[in-house]
C-alpha cells in the first residue's frame, strides 16, 4: 500500500472516532436505554403557553431522568420528561420507600393521580434510595403494590436525576407546567393545599394552551387529615450517623460491647450487649441483645431487616405494649423482623414521653434507624 493511501485510511479512521465520540456525547445515551442528562430543551413542546417568555426568566427548565435502574407501572416501558411536554402537567417526586415521611406523603399523591390525572397530571415517582436494600427491583415493586401506587416509578439507584436535580431531601416534589418549566419545589411534608392549588393552576394554563376545556378540572382539596406529634429525631445506627448515641463509641466502624446505663437520656440511643456497627446499619450479635431509646412521640417506627429472620420483644416503660402497639406489633409484643422495610412499634394514644426497650432473641438484626410521628 502506498504511503499517501495509508494516510488517507488513517485520516478517514480518525474523523470516524472523533465524530462517534462527539454524536455519543452529545446525545448523552445512558445504560437505562433513555437519553438523559441535562436540561429538557424547550423546544421539544408543540406549543408554548401565551406566559412562557415571562415565566423562562423566573422558572428553571426541568431536567431529564437519567439512566433509569428499572421501571415500575409502565409496562416496562421508558418514560421521560421530554416526552410529556406540551401534553401534561408534571409532578416529580423523589422518595425512597422505607422513609415515614414518604410514607405519609403517598396519599396524597394517591389522591391527586387519581383525581387530576383524566386532566392532564402525570405523576413520576424518583426511587432514589438511601440504603442499599432499596436499591432491589423486588423490594420497590412490593412497595408500590403495599402503597396502592399507580403511576409510574423509576429507579434512581445510583443517584443520577436525584443529583441533576441537585435534591437534598425526602420528599421533594417539583411541579413542571406544560412548558417545561419547574414551577413549584416543595421540601418534605406539608404544603399540601399549596400544592395542590398550584395543580389546578398548571392544568388550567395546559388547558388554555392546548385550546382545550377547564371544565374537566376538579375542584376542591384533598384533605388526608393526618397529624405528625413527633419531638424526637430521627436516629441512626451506622458509625457515619449515629451521633445520638449514648453508650460506646460513636463514629467508629467495628465491633463493640455495650452496657446500658440505669439513667438515660432523652433522644439518645443505647445499644446493650455486643454490636458491629457498620456503613448503614448495626447488627447484634447474640440473643439478649438489647436497644433501648426514651421518646417523645405518638408513633415509633423502625427500619430494620434480618437474612434468617429474628424476632424482637418491644417493651414500653418496662412492660410489653398491648392497647399501644404499632401495626406490625403482635399480641405477645413482638415483631419478627425479615424483610428490609420500616416496622411500626407503637402509637400512643396521645403523644408523650416514654421509654423503648427492644430485646433482641436472636442473632443478626440489621437496625438502620428510628423514625417517629
Amino acid at each position: 500500500m502506498k504511503d499517501s493511501t495509508r494516510n488517507i485510511l488513517l485520516v478517514i479512521v480518525i474523523i470516524c472516532i472523533v465524530g462517534a465520540i462527539w454524536y455519543l456525547d452529545k446525545g448523552k445515551v445512558n445504560p437505562g436505554g433513555a437519553v438523559g442528562g441535562g436540561v429538557v430543551a424547550s423546544s421539544t413542546t408543540a406549543v408554548h403557553s401565551a406566559d412562557y417568555a415571562a415565566n423562562a426568566k423566573q422558572y428553571p427548565a426541568a431536567k431529564e431522568l437519567i439512566s433509569p435502574d428499572g421501571y415500575i407501572n409502565t409496562g416496562g416501558q421508558p418514560v421521560t420528561i421530554s416526552s410529556l411536554l406540551g401534553k401534561k402537567v408534571i409532578l416529580l417526586d423523589f422518595w425512597t420507600y422505607s422513609c415515614i415521611n414518604c410514607q405519609r406523603t403517598i396519599p396524597y399523591l394517591n389522591a391527586w393521580y387519581q383525581k387530576y390525572k383524566d386532566a392532564g397530571l402525570e405523576i413520576i415517582g424518583i426511587h432514589t434510595p438511601e440504603f442499599d436494600f432499596e436499591k432491589v427491583y423486588a423490594n420497590v415493586a412490593a412497595a408500590v403494590d403495599k402503597f396502592g401506587i399507580k403511576y409510574p416509578v423509576v429507579m434512581d439507584s445510583n443517584y443520577y436525576t436525584w443529583n441533576e436535580y441537585n435534591n437534598e431531601y425526602w420528599p421533594e416534589e417539583y411541579l413542571i407546567d406544560v412548558d417545561g418549566l419547574v414551577r413549584e419545589n416543595n421540601i418534605g411534608e406539608g404544603n399540601y393545599a399549596e400544592t395542590e392549588q398550584t395543580i389546578q393552576k398548571l392544568l388550567a394554563q395546559l388547558d388554555t394552551t392546548l385550546g382545550t376545556t377547564t371544565a374537566n378540572i376538579p375542584t376542591g382539596l384533598v384533605n388526608i387529615n393526618e397529624t405528625i406529634n413527633a419531638n424526637s429525631p430521627e436516629t441512626y445506627f451506622d458509625y457515619q450517623r449515629n451521633t445520638n448515641l449514648g453508650n460506646g463509641t460513636a463514629g467508629v466502624e467495628g465491633v463493640q460491647t455495650f452496657t446500658t446505663p440505669s439513667a438515660i437520656d432523652p433522644d439518645t440511643l443505647y445499644l446493650g450487649g455486643t454490636w458491629n456497627i457498620e456503613d448503614q446499619f448495626a447488627e447484634n450479635s447474640e440473643a439478649g441483645d438489647t436497644i433501648t431509646f426514651k421518646y417523645d412521640a405518638q408513633d415509633v417506627y423502625f427500619v430494620a431487616s434480618s437474612v434468617p429472620g429474628v424476632t424482637i420483644t418491644v417493651l414500653r416503660d418496662g412492660v410489653p405494649v398491648t392497647t399501644e402497639a404499632g401495626s406490625d406489633l403482635n399480641a405477645q409484643s413482638q415483631v419478627n423482623i425479615k424483610e428490609p422495610r420500616l416496622y411500626h412499634l407503637i402509637t400512643e394514644q396521645t403523644p408523650g414521653t416514654h421509654t423503648l426497650k427492644i430485646i433482641v432473641n436472636g442473632p443478626k438484626l440489621d437496625a438502620y434507624t428510628f423514625t417517629f410521628g
